[in-house]
């Protein structure tokens, strides 16, 4: 097992390397981000002045390596708009976009799990087909649509909930969390469950077809001819086969509720890093750019790392190869 960690690690080294001359040189070759900074009214001698001082007249092997070195130490380069570290700006607005990400996954296992082993056990029953024409709802609407219609039910006409901003927050462990506070989790509900649309239709279907599968296996049959209670193999011959690929799924969904909800924020006015990458795109901030995709990049390779991990957790087999 260490010997498979220690070879996942360097394979992710080399994913984490690939995706710094990717992401560099894509975010280089979009556009001049002086023409955007300084007045077009500007002389030569003020353009050169300004390309000079962020480092744009420097040839991009060059820029490259000082990207890289400045990664190192944690330093992606001040925002070009805020004149700020573009890390620090990201960091800012982290903790909103993570308790939103976490608490739309928490929606959709709650939802999707239940439903999703309900409509594979019983696919016969009416119910079971309700749940799953119900859930290609779930993959056809659009996101924004649904955000909006979420925003004219739930706050224009019962004005049960709020329609944009985080709330108020309270303090825990030097960040502040909104679902700490009673109105923090009102103007948390609307976002989150917008986001986890989508989701709890991907885990509903992805346990349906996981439940259908894992059934007809002989360890089941053969618990079921040994007399045990139909709660016990359900909870440890089916679910514990059937968390393999859910996990994959979690984990790297996770990942793009953190990745994607800049749709979701952007509705909603939500302060997180969603609405931050937009507003740096439309005015070409890279180092902002630069530093979210990056995050981006380590997020996805240590959630798959992680993945990895728990396999070797639920899976005896994949223990077995590893010492093979």
């Amino acid at each position: 097992m260490v010997t498979s960690i220690i070879r996942r690690l360097i394979q992710a080294l080399f994913v984490v390397v690939a995706m710094t001359i990717i992401v560099f040189i894509g975010v280089n070759v979009i556009g001049n981000p002086v023409d955007i900074l300084i007045n077009p009214d500007a002389n030569q001698a003020e353009r050169a002045l300004v390309i000079a001082h962020y480092g744009l007249d420097q040839p991009l092997w060059k820029q490259y390596l000082l990207f890289l070195q400045g990664l190192l130490h944690g330093d992606f380069g001040n925002s070009f708009v805020y004149g700020r570290p573009a890390l620090g700006l990201i960091l800012e607005r982290l903790p909103a976009t993570l308790e939103l990400a976490i608490t739309a996954l928490g929606i959709a296992l709650l939802f999707g799990l239940p439903l999703g082993l309900y409509a594979g056990l019983y696919p016969n029953r009416i119910s079971s087909k309700l749940i799953m024409s119900g859930s290609i709802l779930g993959f056809s609407l659009p996101t924004f649509w649904v955000g909006l219609m979420l925003i004219m039910v739930f706050s224009v006409e019962l004005g049960w909930l709020p329609t944009n901003g985080r709330g108020p927050t309270q303090e825990l462990l030097g960040v502040q969390w909104s679902f700490l506070t009673a109105d923090g989790i009102r103007h948390l509900l609307l976002p989150a469950f917008n986001l986890a649309l989508f989701k709890t239709s991907l885990i509903l279907r992805l346990t349906r077809a996981g439940v259908q599968e894992v059934l007809p296996q002989d360890y089941v049959k053969f618990a079921r001819a040994k007399g045990l209670r139909e709660r016990r193999i359900i909870s440890v011959h089916v679910l514990k086969n059937l968390m393999i690929p859910v996990v994959t799924i979690i984990g790297l969904e996770f990942g793009s509720l953190i990745a994607f909800s800049v749709v979701t924020e952007s509705i909603f006015a939500w302060p997180g890093m969603g609405k931050l990458i937009i507003d740096s795109i439309n005015l070409l901030d890279r180092p902002v750019i630069v530093a979210y995709l990056m995050m981006m990049v380590l997020l996805f390779v240590v959630l798959n790392f992680i993945i990895d991990i728990c396999y070797t957790l639920l899976d005896p087999r994949v223990r077995l190869e590893g010492k093979a």
